[in-house]
């Protein structure tokens, strides 16, 4: 049980600022979901931050910018997104080991299911 928290407790931490970095860029394209035709057309900050989001390589000057390859980022991306699985997996089972309630847990763990769901369903036009 000390594993399972400690690598629940590092691949969290080490993988939470990417984790911010992809939530609020993709809130922003959310809310903002104007797209521009090339990498080379970011000008600010977030643009710039919505290219890495998108195409995995940060834009540089159009002058002087050399092709840039996404496999390394994307390589961290994969990490990313295994490791979030896993310490989401183990984050479901140490809250069912730690709490007495169990059904608790259970219900919170299907509305998490079931509101986004219902959301979606929701918004259709119909």
């Amino acid at each position: 049980m000390k594993l399972i928290r400690r690598l629940h407790l590092f691949l969290g931490v080490f993988f939470t600022p990417l984790l911010v970095f992809f939530v609020a860029t993709g809130w922003y394209q959310t809310i903002n979901p104007e797209r521009l035709k090339t990498a080379g057309d970011a000008e600010t900050l977030l643009q710039k931050l919505r290219v890495v989001h998108t195409d995995q390589v940060y834009p540089g000057d159009r002058e002087f910018s050399r092709p840039s390859s996404p496999k390394l980022f994307q390589g961290l991306i994969g990490a990313m997104s295994a490791a979030v699985l896993i310490s989401t997996a183990l984050g479901v089972f140490l809250a069912f080991k730690s709490v007495r309630g169990k059904g608790w847990v259970l219900f919170w763990l299907v509305a998490g299911l079931a509101v986004p769901v219902a959301l979606l369903w929701a918004g259709r036009r119909g």
